[in-house]
């Protein structure tokens, strides 16, 4: 059984602060200091370019891989870490229409984080040919799966409302009509207890500063179906994505197995803090995690509507149909949110009306969601938002 409250004691919180953002940032860990400064001094400082070897660099990505393999239900050797998330996005889109070459259309939901639709109009305007990024209603996805499309992507839970689409269904009717499937995992990885091996999926993408912890902007990671990777032909090509990176041969022979989908060298120092947090991580079970975040999200979700019927829930009340946070709409959820803030309960803001409290048991009890809904129902009955300071926008809401 996961020890929660043994866990909650290894992050930093500021006291008296409820931290409900982990899903867009997640908290330091009280060991991250040490294993950044061990590597900055005795890895770095002593050892120098030879730390590639004698610290084990260069292997690293692919050792934290297993480890993040591990939450996400895949199997060894099938996960690499390193660059950013975007990157991974365009890498599995570029590697799936190049497998699909008489297939031309990426489908995609409205719904889908804004980056990765980015990343797929990029891929589409650099083809120049006959190819279509189609983007329709998230509950119109699977009747638009057909012998057209290359390639489906979308993030398994909504980072608006908190939605968690049935990720099954929509990969066993892409399997159906021979289209590849990309899963996002940015809000599932730490959150749910997705398993890739059983969904079968062909790509899988996803963050490690949400709920894996690792701190702003560490790196994202990319799992390929071990059935599938050696078939690939990756555009996006890096150096260590090479069979012999130091030969340096000026022809690109892409590695075997997951290594192949390694781009740029290793982020080393930020690993070195993502691997503090998933020694906690290893301390617990992802499905324990899975059902303490559905009672603190159904406590957090009766809370509100009992003390704030103004505010209108659009996260899934079922809680197989939701991830690990519960999204509110209020004409004003920006101000509500910035009153919520200054009292120390820390959630965020999404255009046009979303106030977001993301749930990681981690580091967050039932006696933080009591007292965070008693907070916001105290700012929303005596409208503490409508103050003046808390109508001016910040550059990150």
């Amino acid at each position: 059984m996961s020890d929660f409250l043994k866990t909650k004691s290894q992050f930093y919180i500021p006291e008296g602060m409820i931290y409900l953002d982990g899903n867009s940032l997640g908290p330091l860990t009280k060991t991250a200091q040490d294993r950044i400064q061990y590597t900055l001094n005795n890895e770095w400082g002593e050892m120098l370019v030879t730390g590639w070897n004698k610290a084990g660099w260069m292997e690293q990505p692919n050792k934290v891989g297993d480890r993040i393999a591990r939450l996400i239900g895949a199997a060894s050797k099938t996960v690499t870490v390193g660059d950013t998330l975007s990157i991974k996005v365009f890498q599995a889109l570029a590697s799936a229409i190049n497998y699909q070459k008489n297939r031309k259309v990426l489908l995609t939901d409205a719904s889908n984080f804004p980056s990765d639709i980015y990343a797929a109009q990029g891929l589409i305007n650099m083809l120049k040919a006959d190819h279509e990024l189609k983007i329709v209603n998230t509950d119109n996805l699977i009747e638009n799966i057909n012998e057209n499309v290359a390639a489906i992507f979308f993030t398994e839970v909504d980072y608006r409302t908190g939605r968690r689409y049935d990720a099954k269904k929509i990969i066993k009717t892409a399997k159906q009509n021979g289209a590849l499937v990309i899963l996002d995992l940015a809000h599932s990885a730490g959150a749910i207890d997705t398993n890739l091996t059983e969904l079968d999926v062909d790509f899988a993408v996803g963050c490690t500063y949400k709920y894996l912890n690792g701190g702003p902007g560490s790196p994202a990671f990319i799992y390929v179906n071990p059935n599938l990777i050696n078939s690939l032909e990756p555009c996006l090509s890096g150096w260590l994505g090479h069979e012999n990176p130091f030969d340096f041969s000026l022809q690109y022979n892409p590695a075997s197995g997951i290594d192949r989908m390694r781009v740029g060298t290793p982020p080393v120092i930020a690993l070195a803090a993502l691997e503090a947090s998933l020694d906690i991580w290893e301390t617990v079970n992802i499905k324990d995690v899975r059902e303490t975040s559905i009672q603190l999200t159904d406590q957090f979700i009766k809370g509100v509507e009992q003390k704030c019927p103004m505010l209108q829930l659009i996260t899934p009340r079922i809680p197989e149909n939701r991830g690990s946070q519960v999204s509110f709409s209020f004409k004003h959820g920006y101000a509500v949110m910035q009153a919520c803030i200054e009292r120390g309960v820390i959630g965020d803001f999404r255009a046009p009306d979303v106030m977001r409290f993301g749930f990681t048991p981690l580091f967050v009890d039932s006696q933080d969601v009591e007292r965070a809904s008693e907070i916001l129902a105290e700012i929303m009955s005596k409208d503490l938002w409508n103050d003046p300071k808390f109508q001016k926008r910040n550059k990150v809401t």
